[in-house]
Order: structure tokens, then C-alpha cells, then sequence
């Protein structure tokens, strides 16, 4: 309206041809200035309307979101027939609570945080639906699996994956406690889908596990079941979310019906427990403690060892390997999930395993801020090695006054050159131990195998200063070096740069370990000798990468062995023995 006149001024009077009399000239004056003054009354007039009416639309603004924050912090109470004073139904917001409260049978609630420590956040919710024959409780959720199976289910790998990294993108700008959750429908248990990495589900109340057929129940309390649906996931409960190695585990929210028919305990606990598998890429010393014990020691440390492992494909030989750590982590028997007949029932079950990156740890994500440094100074702990204050051995031993052993032959550092059994092994071997040796090392030659007892190797390790070998899983053997010892890699040909990095380098930069790195050239490759410096395994590496992982995978990880360059390798040694002497 105020454009409009703005848009429009009044026009100016035109001349008139039939007079010129100066009493003409200011009649005509007078008029002009007589529609200055209305259109400047009319202007201001609107003016004003205009802004009353923002403001008064601001005022009532202002009052309804007042009135929206205000009265959810303020239910009303009501009185029943019986004079006794009720508040309405907890609201969804407040249901979603569950990951950090335990809910007993009187009402009462006690934050779980409390008793473990853990700090947990709330998080999405997601269902997969592909999953659900196979299970002895179909029949439990009545209509509400009929309903929940209208919703498209995605078949497809690939879109499944791209959905939840979508969802996972999502999530993290903020909307993460947006859920396709029905109101009024119990927010229990929480299972969150959004990490690309893997998959949780956490239960605090009614959990009730049955090893039989793979599944989690929860069974809501009694004021919880009113006109809610009940909701199932499949996981896989382990820390590789899509390795198909990894059967899945099913866990059932209950409604009201099906809670009746809930089967009964056959025991009791009074701990949490953790559901995980023991299987997928395990026996690989890497990924056993990649895949399975630091998501584990990322899962479970904060329980303070009051916590039971229920494990879905034991391995005995993984148990045995790792039983001082499993014990640590928990005071309890593992239990053999998969043969357990009976209903066990806890307070709180986590399942799956939480993980970060691959051989490493998030402080920001991790309960109680926990590192690589943390873990590493764990499981020194756990196998009784010298806590953290005390030096390499090169140095402790100068400082007690070892400095010279037999005449003037001064003490030499450690170095434990470790050869592969089969693939990226050193081919010149005897002669890489003599040039270590002659660079002033005392060289220890090992080459591990499954069968060995990490009780007696980890003090071998302990004992070192160096630890040598070519990038692979004998270098997961660094958590049982000192502070400040040093990791020597030998990187192999093929670009091989950022995955030792990524994998070895930046894991032992995290426990306070020196990484030194050495990259071999084409010709200390078997793989120049095979293909010759024209092929493009040799010529131009990243074009074997381009086509693919598996590619990468064939040429440098499989088919390649080392014969290293001793001479072009010596100044290396030199510069770990001046780390070392620092």
C-alpha cells in the first residue's frame, strides 16, 4: 500500500494557456500545496497501520513460542475418580532417555551413567527389515509386523548402503533425534544404524537374551506398552557392519500383547551384558585386535569388568589366545551364545560393538575420553610389563649404570626384525639380520605364528627397542613396546605410502611410539624380477590401483616379497640409532 503511493506522486497541475494573473498563479499554488498535505496524511496514515499490525503479529508471535517451550516443561495434573493425582503419558522426547536410565519395577528410574560410567548419547533409530523370518516370536507382534511390512523394504545392497550413508549425513548436521518412530511409541531399545562402520542396539530395562535362535528381547514396562507398536532390527554384532561373514542378531521391542507372551527368565543377572561375534577376519592378529578387542575395550571398559559376554560364533582358539584381556574386561564367564538354550535376562545389553577407524580410537566418541595410548598402557597392564614411567630398555639400562658391558663394548639397543611367513616376507633375510647387526644393533629374529603364546612374547617385545618388519600384522605387536621405542616399517612398492600410515604409522604415533618409514624401491620388489620395470605394476602403480582394491590387493599385498637394499637401507638404521641415543 505504501509502495503503491510512493509509486504514484501526485502530478503536478499543468499550466493553464487562458490566464496569467498572479492571483491565478497562487490559487493554483494553494491547491498544489492542499494535496501535498492529504497525500502526506494518507502516507503516514498507512505507515502506521503498517507497523501496528508487524507488531502486533510479533507480540503473538512471541506469545505461542513462549507458550510452546513453556508448556511441555509444565504438565498439567489431573485427578482420577479416586482422588489420587496423575501426570499425563511421558512424551516420546522423554521416553528417548532410555540409553542412559535404568527403569526397575516400582517407577523409579536411575541414571545408568551412574553405575558405569559410560557416557552415552541418544541417537537415531533405524529399522532393517530384511531380516525377520526365522525367529520363534514372529507371532508375538500380532498385527504390528503386518504393518511395519507395508513400508518398502530396500533388497538392494548398494541402495541400502547409500541410504544409511545418507541418513548418516543427515544425522550429523543435526538431526539425529528424528526418528520415523509413530507418536507415543516406546523409544526401546534404541538401535542406532547411522555409523558406516557398524551397527549397536542398547537396551536398559526388561532385556531378555536368547541364544537359541539369536535374539534380544525388550520388554517394556507396563505404563510404557499403551498404544505402542513393537519394533524389530537385524544387526550384525560385530564392528564390520557389512561383512558377510557375520551372521545377524535380532532384537524385538515388545507391544503390549506380545510382552504377555514373553517368554519367562531361566536366569537372572544382576550386570549388563554385551553381545559380539568372535568371527569374520579374525585369526589375523591385526583384525583381532582391529575388529573385535579395541571396539570391545571401546564397548566394555567402562563397566569396570562388571560385565557378561555373550558371544555369537565363539572361537575356543580366540578365547584361549586372548583370555588375560577378556578377563580383564570382564569378571564373568563368556558365554557360548549360540549353544544357550536358555532366556537369560539383564538390566542393560549393548549389541554390537562400537568402532571408530580401523586400529584406532575416536577420545571424542569414546567413553571417559579413552586413546590408543590408554589401551596401549592397558594391555602392558593386563601381561604385567613395566608401567609407563619407566624408559626403553636402551636407556634403562644406561641409567642403572650398564653403559659398558665387556671393555670398551658399550650396550647395544634391541631390534626384533620380524619375517613374514608368506607374503611381503624378506627373500634376503640373513642378510638384512647382519646388516642391523652391523649398523650396532642386537638383533632378535622372529617369525610369528598363531600358536604363539602373547604371555612370553609380549616381554620379548617389552624388551626391544626397535621393532622391524615389513607392513603387515606382525607389527601389531607394538602395544607391547615401551614409550618411545621406535616402529620401523618397511613399506613395499605399489603407493604403498598412505594405507602404512594410515594402518601402522598413525596408531603408533597415538601410543607415543616413534614410527620411522622406510619405501622400497621397484627394484627391492620380487615384483620388478616378474613383470619387468615396464609393466605397469612397475611403470605406474597408480593405474593398477584405479581398476580397483582387489587389483592393489593382488600385485602388493599378495603377490610381492621384498629383497631389501642393505646399502640403501643403512642410513635408516643410522637414524633410528640417533633416535634411540636422543
Amino acid at each position: 500500500m505504501v509502495t503503491t503511493l510512493q509509486s504514484k506522486p501526485p502530478a503536478a497541475a499543468a499550466p493553464e494557456p487562458w490566464t496569467t494573473s498572479a492571483v491565478t498563479s497562487g490559487v493554483a499554488k494553494t491547491l498544489a500545496q492542499h494535496h501535498r498535505t492529504v497525500v502526506g496524511f494518507l502516507f503516514g496514515f498507512f505507515l502506521v497501520l503498517l507497523l501496528y499490525t508487524v507488531l502486533s503479529g510479533q507480540v503473538g508471535s512471541e506469545d505461542a513460542i513462549v507458550r510452546a517451550v513453556t508448556q511441555p516443561s509444565t504438565p498439567a495434573v489431573h485427578t482420577d475418580q479416586r482422588g489420587r493425582t496423575t501426570s499425563p503419558p511421558a512424551s516420546p522426547t522423554s521416553m528417548s532417555r532410555n540409553a542412559t536410565q535404568a527403569v526397575h519395577g516400582n517407577g523409579h528410574k536411575k541414571d545408568a551413567s551412574e553405575k558405569t560410567g559410560e557416557d552415552t548419547k541418544d541417537s537415531g533409530h533405524g529399522t532393517d527389515k530384511n531380516n525377520q523370518e526365522g525367529s520363534k516370536f514372529d507371532n508375538l507382534e500380532g498385527k504390528n509386523n503386518t504393518e511395519q511390512s507395508s513400508e518398502p523394504a530396500v533388497n538392494d545392497a548398494s541402495d541400502r548402503i547409500e541410504e544409511e550413508l545418507i541418513q548418516h549425513d543427515i544425522d550429523q548436521a543435526g538431526t539425529r533425534n528424528k526418528t520415523n518412530h509413530k507418536l507415543g511409541t516406546p523409544r526401546k531399545p534404541i538401535c542406532d544404524l547411522s555409523d558406516p562402520r557398524y551397527d549397536v542396539c542398547e537396551i536398559t530395562g526388561d532385556a531378555r537374551a536368547m541364544g537359541t535362535n539369536r535374539t534380544v528381547l525388550y520388554v517394556p514396562p507396563v505404563g510404557e506398552r499403551a498404544g505402542g507398536d513393537g519394533h524389530e532390527w537385524s544387526i550384525r554384532d560385530q564392528s564390520r557392519k557389512y561383512l558377510e561373514y557375520i551372521s545377524k542378531v535380532t532384537v524385538r521391542s515388545l507391544n503390549a500383547s506380545a510382552s504377555r507372551a514373553a517368554p519367562a527368565c531361566t536366569s537372572r543377572h544382576a550386570v549388563p551384558a554385551v553381545v559380539f561375534a568372535m568371527n569374520g577376519l579374525t585369526s589375523n592378529p591385526w583384525h583381532d585386535f582391529s575388529d573385535v578387542l579395541i571396539p570391545l575395550f571401546i564397548t566394555a571398559r567402562s563397566f569396570e569388568g562388571e560385565v557378561q559376554f555373550l558371544v555369537t560364533d565363539l572361537q575356543p582358539w580366540f578365547v584361549d589366545k586372548y583370555r588375560l584381556i577378556l578377563a580383564n574386561l570382564s569378571r564373568y564367564d563368556v558365554v557360548d551364545f549360540n549353544q544357550d538354550g536358555g532366556v537369560r535376562c539383564y538390566p542393560h545389553v549393548v549389541v554390537g560393538l562400537r568402532s571408530h577407524r580401523d586400529l584406532g580410537i575416536d577420545p571424542s566418541r569414546a567413553p571417559r575420553n579413552y586413546t590408543m595410548l590408554d589401551f596401549r598402557l592397558y594391555v602392558r597392564e593386563i601381561y604385567s610389563l613395566p608401567p609407563a614411567g619407566v624408559d626403553i630398555p636402551f636407556k634403562a639400562a644406561a641409567a642403572a649404570g650398564a653403559g659398558v658391558a665387556t671393555g670398551e663394548q658399550r650396550i647395544r639397543p634391541r631390534a626384533m626384525l620380524i619375517n613374514r611367513g608368506r607374503t611381503r616376507k624378506f627373500v634376503n633375510f640373513p642378510e638384512i639380520a647382519a646388516a642391523v647387526e652391523a649398523a650396532g644393533f642386537e638383533v632378535i629374529p622372529i617369525e610369528p605364528h598363531r600358536g604363539l603364546s602373547i604371555e612370553e612374547f609380549s616381554r620379548v617385545v617389552d624388551s626391544c627397542d626397535v621393532l622391524m618388519g615389513a607392513h603387515g600384522a606382525g607389527l601389531t605387536n607394538f602395544f607391547f613396546l615401551r614409550t618411545n621405542a621406535v616402529m620401523l616399517q618397511v613399506v613395499p612398492w605399489g603407493h604403498m605410502e598412505h594405507p602404512s600410515m594410515v594402518f601402522y604409522g598413525g596408531p603408533a604415533r597415538e601410543m607415543r611410539l616413534r614410527d620411522v618409514e622406510y619405501s622400497i624401491a621397484a627394484e627391492e620388489s620380487t615384483l620388478y624380477d616378474k613383470y619387468g620395470k615396464d609393466h605397469p605394476v612397475i611403470r605406474d602403480p597408480e593405474s593398477i590401483h584405479r581398476q580397483g582394491w582387489q587389483f592393489g590387493m593382488r600385485y602388493y599385498w599378495l603377490e610381492q616379497d621384498i629383497k631389501l637394499n642393505v646399502t640403501r637401507f643403512a642410513p635408516t638404521l643410522h637414524q633410528v640409532l640417533q633416535m634411540l641415543r636422543e
